[in-house]
């Protein structure tokens, strides 16, 4: 049993103006105070547009170019390379949109996975629609893709691809250095969804070999509604927001100065001493991993033993359903998922599982534990407690179980 301790910070909540325990870091991440701070100072002070050359438009200019300078470091850009945006969404989109009609001469056929998020796999169901050839490269058990895969559906037609660096819902972190090598061989544009690796891993473009990257505020302890897409110099792609022609033309529209201004201060503070940090939580996680195992039966983990994001875990509990459970657990004040975030409302089950051979009954079964920094072993351990009633409980009255038994 662990006894390790950190500063508890147990979160209130409006309604319930109680302590509540948050496990569901991949769907969004509570602000740093510190970066609070920083956006707070751009509303009430440093508040003018970094359009105009008086003295508040200069400072808000500072702030976004420095901002900038911050988010290049860390990918190890230039900060011409970085383009800030509303989000990981509108990166992709951007992305994807940009560089289908800036190399569109040049062919049709683009290449992703079928465990893409929505931001991605959404836009390229358009372009099918447009004419665009889609290729939706299959994953094994784990939600690999495998590189040998993708070389193999290169066509002399191939633009793009966009392989995710590491999935939303299961954690598993994808081969991209690998595909980006032969990539390069090949000239072909290649994007990466780095939404839940940028901060919480390495993510270093020329290491990757990516042309293109995304990544967003809120998953790294900053605000919502701001992100980046890293565009390496040369690479074309045509602007589809139109305006002032601010972020050199390529995403119009006055500048949210206070977002940016968050996301640099949240990726400045998450990127100090990262290996460290992977280090504490992949423990954590690997201690709650082996709880549930040992604690459960016909239980099975998702995605990659290993290879997944410090914080990521993923669970089929059979003869469960994953809403019951994240419903049953909200009750203990508890916050996990059963999915990703942007898809939650939906009654079909998770197209990341299906794709990995896990059947749909199964993936209903589904619950996704994502930890962050400051979460404990006190709550890991009160979390485990609930996680047991829970089980028994639900499964008392699962007709499936019964029919097991």
């Amino acid at each position: 049993m662990h006894n390790n301790k950190t500063n508890n910070k147990i979160f209130k909540t409006k309604n319930t103006n109680s302590n509540y325990i948050y496990f569901d870091h991949a769907a969004t991440t509570p602000v740093l105070p510190e970066v609070a701070e920083v956006i707070k100072q751009c509303f009430l002070y440093d508040f003018g547009n970094a359009s105009e050359p008086h003295l508040l438009g200069r400072k808000a200019k500072e702030i976004l170019e420095n901002s900038r300078a911050v988010i290049a470091d860390i990918l190890g850009a230039n900060e011409f390379e970085i383009i800030f945006t509303s989000g990981g969404t509108e990166s992709d989109n951007l992305a994807l949109f940009g560089i289908a009609e800036a190399y569109k001469n040049k062919g049709n056929h683009i290449i992703t996975s079928k465990i893409e998020h929505p931001a991605v796999i959404m836009p390229l169901k358009y372009l099918e629609k447009k004419g665009y050839i889609v290729t939706y490269l299959p994953v094994d058990k784990y939600g690999f893709v495998n590189p040998e895969d993708l070389s193999k559906s290169i066509t002399n037609k191939t633009i793009l691809v966009s392989i995710m660096h590491a999935n939303n819902i299961v954690g598993t972190i994808q081969p991209i250095k690998e595909i980006g090598k032969i990539l390069k061989e090949k000239n072909i544009v290649f994007h990466t969804d780095a939404v839940q690796t940028f901060c919480n891993i390495k993510t270093n473009v020329d290491e990757l070999g990516v042309d293109l990257l995304s990544l967003s505020g809120h998953k790294i302890y900053g605000p919502k509604g701001v992100g980046a897409l890293y565009i390496r110099k040369g690479t074309k792609i045509m602007p589809h927001v139109f305006g002032g022609g601010q972020e050199k033309g390529r995403r119009s529209g006055t500048e949210n100065i206070p977002g940016i201004a968050g996301l640099a201060k949240a990726a400045e503070i998450s990127s100090k001493d990262l290996n460290k940090k992977i280090e504490i939580i992949t423990e954590k996680r690997n201690y709650l991993k082996n709880e549930i195992l040992k604690r459960f039966d016909e239980v099975f983990l998702n995605g990659h033993p290993e290879l997944r994001l410090p914080g990521n875990l993923n669970f089929t509990f059979k003869y469960v359903e994953g809403e019951s459970m994240v419903l049953k657990l909200d009750s203990f004040g508890i916050a996990v998922s059963s999915g990703s975030a942007c898809s939650s409302s939906s009654m079909k089950p998770s197209s990341t599982l299906v794709a990995m051979g896990i059947s749909p009954q199964d993936a209903f079964g589904s619950l996704r534990i994502t930890i962050g920094f400051e979460n404990t072993y006190e709550e890991i351990n009160y979390f485990l407690e609930c996680l047991e009633f829970t089980i028994e409980e639900l499964r008392k009255i699962s007709p499936l179980h019964k029919q097991s038994c």
